[in-house]
């Protein structure tokens, strides 16, 4: 189950932006599996994709298409990963472009595919262009709660939500659906997410303040240690609305609210995590850089025994102080690092906290929701990470996957 995430109960639409969805049966049965996104005609599309030097086919050819000025169109397959599959991969991921936009009647480089499943197994590219002819004929408007479901893999909760902003133009809307659950860790995690905004903006604008968002976001989320082959973020602006994003105090307040979206939906896949039972950001303060900080916060939310710990509702603040000390600072002082768990300070001057009972600890990581707070008084910078911890069901979930 997961934890504290409920799914939306309806997703606004936004204006100029169409989806479809529909059952092609590219490995799940009786659910829809594939999903067509209309940017509209005078788009925007900004996309990040995995660093896995191992990726895969989809995310090749969305970057060769991403290169032309033609992209309008995302057909996106849950199910099978197309990854691990070489050449035949490749030309699978070239084919459905192919059959896409011969049914939608606009060139291949129109089309950016993206997929999401099992690794390795031929992509049965016969399944999606039967399917095609239906799920351009369905698109609508108000298709992001059943874009959601259509791209869940061992996901439990549809992910998904949305902002309305007022900026000086007029108002704007920004929804977005996201799917992951395990294989997530930067950069960028197991995770597909897509996000649209009827706002104006140029799609170098537009990559910029995307690369601003996951950075604060689906890069700093963390359920296993293992990055896909998959990843992709996807922001796409129809322009409908007529609100161009400008300089100064409108593109900042866009910005705020697309970094809420992304961190709302980073946030659910964490909560979702495989077999995740506990919901936990780890804060890392007064380090002397950023990176420093981000290195000690990893360390921690990496770490399988304080994941397995925080499982057990164990008190074990060792494992986090151990964590701490190996994540590679230099010139360390453990006598410095204070540590608290949801406000129970725990360590402090590299020991126990003078006051600390195993009781007050017990209750605080007995909690379904922890904030773990690391000082390391060495600066002023700060870092957050978000992870969630280690059950038996992880294993079983990833041991039972290709069952």
């Amino acid at each position: 189950m997961a934890v504290a995430l409920e799914a939306p109960t309806q997703l606004p639409p936004v204006p100029g932006i169409r989806l479809a969805t529909c059952a092609a049966g590219i490995r799940y049965r009786d659910r829809d599996d594939l999903l067509l996104i209309d940017a509209g005609s005078d788009a925007a599309i900004a996309a990040l994709f995995t660093r896995n030097a191992f990726c895969a086919a989809p995310v090749q050819v969305a970057r060769e298409h991403l290169e032309t000025d033609a992209p309008r169109w995302l057909l996106i397959n849950a199910g099978n990963a197309n990854a691990g599959t070489g050449s035949a991969g490749l030309a699978a991921a070239r084919a459905t472009c192919v059959a896409a936009g011969r049914a939608l009647g606009v060139p291949a480089q129109a089309v950016l595919p993206f997929s999401t499943g099992i690794i390795g197994e031929p992509l049965p590219v016969e399944r999606i262009e039967a399917a095609l002819p239906d799920l351009v004929s369905g698109l609508a408007p108000d298709g992001w709660m059943a874009g959601g479901r259509a791209i869940m893999t061992t996901d439990t909760v549809l992910k998904g939500g949305s902002r309305r902003v007022r900026l000086a133009a007029g108002e704007i809307t920004l929804t977005g659906i996201a799917k992951g659950s395990g294989m997530i860790h930067p950069d960028m995690a197991t995770m597909l997410a897509f996000i649209g905004t009827d706002a104006r903006i140029d799609a170098a604008g537009l990559r910029e303040l995307l690369i601003g968002a996951a950075e604060q976001s689906f890069n700093a989320i963390t359920v296993d240690g293992d990055t896909s082959t998959n990843d992709a973020l996807v922001c796409v602006a129809s322009g409908a609305s007529g609100v161009t994003i400008g300089p100064g105090a409108d593109r900042e307040r866009f910005a705020e609210a697309l970094n809420a979206l992304c961190l709302e939906l980073a946030e659910a896949i964490v909560r979702d995590g495989e077999g995740a039972t506990k919901f936990v950001r780890v804060t890392v303060g007064s380090a002397r850089d950023r990176d420093e900080a981000r290195r000690v916060a990893e360390a921690v939310a990496l770490s399988p025994l304080v994941k397995t710990a925080l499982f057990a509702s164990d008190p074990n603040w060792g494992r986090i102080l151990a964590a701490v000390g190996r994540s590679g600072v230099e010139d360390f002082r453990i006598d410095r690092v204070r540590i608290a768990v949801n406000g129970v300070q725990i360590v402090s001057e590299g020991g126990r906290a003078p006051g600390y009972t195993e009781e007050a600890g017990q209750q605080a990581f007995g909690e379904a929701e922890l904030d773990i707070l690391i000082e390391l008084a060495r600066g002023d910078a700060s870092y957050r990470k978000y992870t969630c911890d280690f059950s038996y069901d992880y294993v079983r979930i990833n041991a039972d996957y290709r069952s």
